[in-house]
């Protein structure tokens, strides 16, 4: 498996850095994924590995249950950047989002002595370290790090390997999204014969729902709405609804329910609109047809970012005063 020259280019500038550092930063985007989960912990090991201190925080999202199981994730500081103080690390390396997804609160404005690293796939990252790998050629984040780690000569061993196969399996969608190649089978096929525990590590993952992600779903499915002239299918979720429900925060997944929604098959374009809190509303885009509608246009234009067929952002806004945003971006952008 042939490894980008850019990752021989910066390997050596990042283990340089790593050298260099004392204590070492790690997060988990908001509303995590296992790529964000799994490759913060994957690199927290490798800087173990590499005799540095490292932490990862939770970031301003609760970790889903269901991704409490991979090796690692009990050791994460169920803090946001905001409970920390960031002049306690010297080194930050952001993996798997940009600076602003770090925290979407507030804007972060670290230290000026703090060395940053970026290592992601999202074509939409433009880069904040100074070292930045942004290369959206990778089907996951975790894919990227298995080349950087094999270029730095850091041991796979299967707590690595581990978290990398489910960041690698569930950013490509099991395997099924656009984006997938031989070289992400490759990767996941020497992966596995590190940790041939992978399938039991997906079951746990898939079959860790709690009765309040089924309620959430559920209030979800049942707030659907075609709109566009029925071109594009919305789930539009009220803070009100949520609440009557009990729902906690950990249910909450905007990305769950739209790729629900993608699921039915005449629709090109499908949108979660989850009101987590009084006028701030996640928004989650998948797209069916990415060669077409590209999704991520749209959530770069509302402050977030993503991919071609799978996007995010967050709205400081009113819930209906948000969806009339959404609905009038989406007829401008893709003419529909």
């Amino acid at each position: 498996m042939s490894i980008s020259p850019e990752i021989k280019e910066k390997a050596p500038l990042i283990l340089d850095a790593i050298k260099q550092s004392t204590s070492v930063l790690l997060h988990c985007h908001p509303s995590p994924d296992p790529d964000s989960v799994g490759s913060a912990l994957a690199m927290k090991f490798a800087l173990e590995q590499l005799g540095k201190k490292a932490t990862v925080i939770r970031g301003d999202s609760e970790i889903p249950q269901a991704f409490m199981h991979f090796p690692g994730a009990q050791d994460i500081v169920m803090k946001s950047y905001w409970e920390i103080d960031p002049a306690d690390y010297d080194l930050f390396i952001i993996v798997d989002s940009s600076i602003t997804g770090v925290s979407r609160t507030k804007a972060v404005q670290l230290p000026a002595e703090m060395k940053v690293i970026n290592l992601d796939h999202h074509r939409t990252n433009t880069g904040c370290g100074s070292i930045n790998i942004i290369d959206s050629n990778y089907s996951a984040t975790a894919a990227l790090l298995f080349d950087l780690f094999r270029e730095m000569k850091v041991v796979l061993t299967p707590d690595i390997a581990s978290n990398l196969f489910i960041g690698l399996y569930t950013d490509t969608g099991g395997f099924k999204y656009p984006g997938t190649t031989e070289e992400t089978f490759s990767s996941a096929g020497e992966l596995v014969k590190i940790f041939p525990g992978f399938s039991q590590l997906v079951a746990d993952m898939e079959n860790s729902n709690t009765l309040g992600d089924l309620a959430f779903q559920g209030l979800a499915l049942s707030a659907i709405e075609a709109v566009c002239d029925d071109k594009v299918l919305l789930s539009v979720v009220s803070y009100e609804a949520i609440k009557e429900k009990n729902i906690p925060d950990g249910s909450i997944s905007a990305g769950s329910i739209s790729t629900i929604l993608r699921s039915v098959g005449r629709y090109d374009i499908t949108v979660a609109l989850i009101e987590c809190r009084p006028n701030l509303v996640r928004l989650s885009f998948r797209s069916g047809n990415s060669g077409k509608y590209d999704v991520s246009k749209i959530a770069v234009a509302l402050g977030g970012g993503g991919h071609r067929a799978a996007a995010g952002a967050t709205l400081e806004l009113p819930l209906g005063e948000a969806k009339e945003r959404i609905v009038q971006k989406l007829k401008e952008m893709y003419n529909l």
